[in-house]
């Protein structure tokens, strides 16, 4: 299984379970991610969502290119792209407060999980970033539009993706994509986190989200999500995206 699923005292965990391959989404992971937000859609036993790797190298390396590059035309990327971006935006839309507890490293796609979140905890060893633009491709799952609706001031979202490159905890929390940095368990750190937000009853943090959703609506939010799942799509059909996949995969294969 690549995934593992926790809850206990109406906190329900999704780790990503692939530490061999730095917790890359594959379709078992995004089919886990979709079940699971299902389940608390349906049933109100679900007070938080958090999303976390196994391990403590890896949160999520984002999707994995050994599975994707089989895909070569912009229609067939869409089809991948987009039902992860379908599954990001449930999440993201959720009326229960959602976490990412990141553990490790988060890249690519797996940036793109954490910023769909409402919240990120950072261990101080983890590195994140939008690294797409290495691969001559854009945030595929809706992240460039979720990093721009997160209330980081435009100058420092722009440059966090256009970089196209992993920051430190520390530069996360100073340009306010970090919430918290912390040291030692991961799981501490979520406690110590959500200890106030259990003692508030769960319909006031529903309500608290309504607001903020409800914004997203007003604002197309979904449309949007699309769109950049549409551009992305175009991008990965191109000669230079498959050659600096073909580079990527190469290098990675003499690293083992």
């Amino acid at each position: 299984m690549s995934y593992q699923i926790e809850q206990k005292d109406g906190i329900l965990t999704f780790i990503i379970d692939r530490e061999e391959k730095r917790n890359a989404v594959n379709d078992e992971v995004m089919n886990g991610l979709k079940q699971v937000i299902k389940h608390i859609k349906e049933n109100r036993d679900v007070r938080f969502l958090v999303v976390t790797g196994a391990g403590d190298k890896a949160f999520c390396s984002g999707g994995d290119l050994t599975e994707f590059h089989s895909l070569k035309t912009a229609e067939e990327a869409f089809g991948m792209l987009s039902k992860m971006g379908n599954i990001l935006y449930e999440l993201a839309t959720l009326h229960v407060p959602t976490i990412a507890l990141i553990n490790g490293t988060a890249v690519g796609g797996g940036c793109e999980i954490a910023t769909a979140c409402d919240f990120r905890l950072v261990a101080s060893h983890a590195k994140c970033g939008f690294i797409q633009g290495t691969l001559a491709i854009t945030t595929g799952w809706g992240g460039g539009t979720y990093l721009f609706e997160r209330g980081l001031r435009h100058d420092r979202a722009l440059k966090m993706l256009i970089d196209a490159k992993p920051y430190t905890a520390q530069q996360l929390y100073e340009i306010g994509w970090a919430m918290r940095i912390f040291d030692g368990p991961k799981e501490e750190a979520l406690e110590a986190f959500i200890e106030d937000m259990k003692k508030i009853h769960p319909s006031v943090h529903h309500a608290y989200k309504e607001i903020e959703l409800r914004k997203w609506r007003e604002r197309n939010m979904y449309g949007r999500v699309m769109e950049e799942i549409k551009l992305c799509a175009k991008l990965w059909e191109s000669e230079d995206h498959e050659k600096a996949v073909e580079r990527f995969l190469s290098k990675s294969s003499n690293h083992k």
